[in-house]
């Protein structure tokens, strides 16, 4: 089974982003919109703007780390899709 890494952006005036990993993302982002996904992410409209798929949780795990803790690369991906 495939899992996603996934950058989603918030739809509100000065957006923030919020990085995950799932295996289902579609499912994913339906829980973030409802207000039952992380706590950041509640209260708020999301939109994915970035994707990764990988074969193994290991992977996606440690991608979702590289990207969270790499400003530069999270803005540059935000950036894009303003």
């Amino acid at each position: 089974m495939d899992f996603y890494v996934y950058m989603l952006k918030s739809k509100s005036i000065k957006p923030v982003t919020y990085v995950g990993y799932t295996k289902n993302l579609r499912k994913r982002i339906i829980l973030h919109n409802s207000g039952k996904g992380a706590k950041f992410t509640r209260g708020r409209k999301w939109k994915l703007i970035y994707k990764e798929i990988f074969k193994s949780k290991k992977e996606a795990i440690s991608r979702e780390y590289y990207i969270k803790n790499n400003k530069t690369l999270r803005k540059k991906i935000k950036l894009k899709y303003l």
